[in-house]
């Protein structure tokens, strides 16, 4: 019998907790998602996708500097609605 589990994404509220888990050797890589209210960094672990959301767009530009630099970076862009 195989079983497959979801998975639910895991949400970080610290900036110093997100860096942490992007410079784990299981972080793959990372998505930003910039929308007018905040910016959403995904890091993929083997596990998780684990989400941080910053609304102040000053903090998002150094977190964005602060990622590892071996690190994929994907930038997603907003998708229109028909």
């Amino acid at each position: 019998v195989v079983t497959h589990f979801v998975l639910q994404p895991r949400q970080i509220q610290e900036i110093k907790d997100f860096l942490l888990t992007a410079r784990r050797k299981d972080a793959k890589s990372v998505k930003i998602k910039k929308n007018k209210e905040n910016v959403k960094f995904k890091v993929r672990c083997s596990k998780y996708l684990y989400t941080l959301v910053i609304t102040d767009k000053e903090k998002a530009e150094k977190l964005k500097q602060s990622l590892p630099p071996g690190l994929r970076k994907k930038k997603i862009k907003k998708t229109k609605s028909v």
